[in-house]
């Protein structure tokens, strides 16, 4: 009699084996019927690395390597002037001492153009000191009080939206009104009759363009 309890109660335990075994399998639980986990996907700093754009990655011209060795970190290399607005950026500059003085009221009280500068994007024909350098000293002494005249030949150096080195030959209007002419492609520009030393230099709101001669807009 025992032995016949013990033998249905073992039934009864196959049993009931059996039928949790087939509820796990129907209830999408962890058996080899559950649907498979959604994938994650996980940014690796290298591929963040390049994601991020290199401000020399389309700099042109002769000077730009010797530019990079001379500024290789600072405000004033080419990654520094990428995270400020153009007149600041320009302020950081080693060779642009001049342009900043003309354009922030140092050459003349008058003519102080850094916020309208900073306030939108431009393409910036951007004269180095020794373009200065080049203009005689009675007509630096004009600038100095004559404020319009100033204002004009600055504005002459200065587009509206920012041109990429590979796009910038052509004329291109410029916030005086008149027309400057890029010509040339690669390491060879030339915005009228000056040579552009370094170009496609990028600053949070402009791409400049360092050039080895003030443009002078037509009379």
């Amino acid at each position: 009699m025992k032995r016949s309890i013990r033998r249905g109660a073992l039934a009864i335990g196959v049993v009931a084996v059996a039928f949790l075994g087939t509820a796990c399998g129907e209830d999408g639980g962890s058996g080899a019927g559950a649907d498979p986990a959604p994938a994650t996907t996980t940014t690796t700093e290298s591929e963040m690395d390049t994601a991020t754009a290199d401000p020399a990655a389309d700099l042109v011209g002769p000077g730009c390597a010797a530019y990079a060795e001379a500024n290789p970190d600072g405000a004033g290399s080419v990654s520094g002037m990428a995270q400020d607005p153009v007149a600041v950026a320009a302020g950081n500059n080693p060779l642009l001492t001049t342009l900043v003085q003309a354009v922030s009221g140092q050459l003349n009280p008058k003519v102080d153009l850094v916020d309208t500068l900073n306030g939108d994007e431009f393409t910036v024909f951007a004269p180095v000191d020794d373009a200065f350098a080049k203009i005689d000293a009675a007509t630096i002494e004009k600038l100095k009080s004559d404020a319009d005249l100033l204002t004009t030949i600055l504005t002459y150096h200065v587009v509206p939206g920012q041109t990429a080195p590979d796009a910038i030959a052509g004329d291109h209007t410029t916030v005086q009104g008149g027309t400057v002419s890029v010509t040339g492609s690669g390491d060879h520009l030339k915005v009228n009759d000056a040579n552009v030393i370094c170009g496609g230099v990028t600053t949070a709101n402009a791409t400049v363009y360092l050039i080895d001669s003030v443009l002078m807009p037509p009379a």
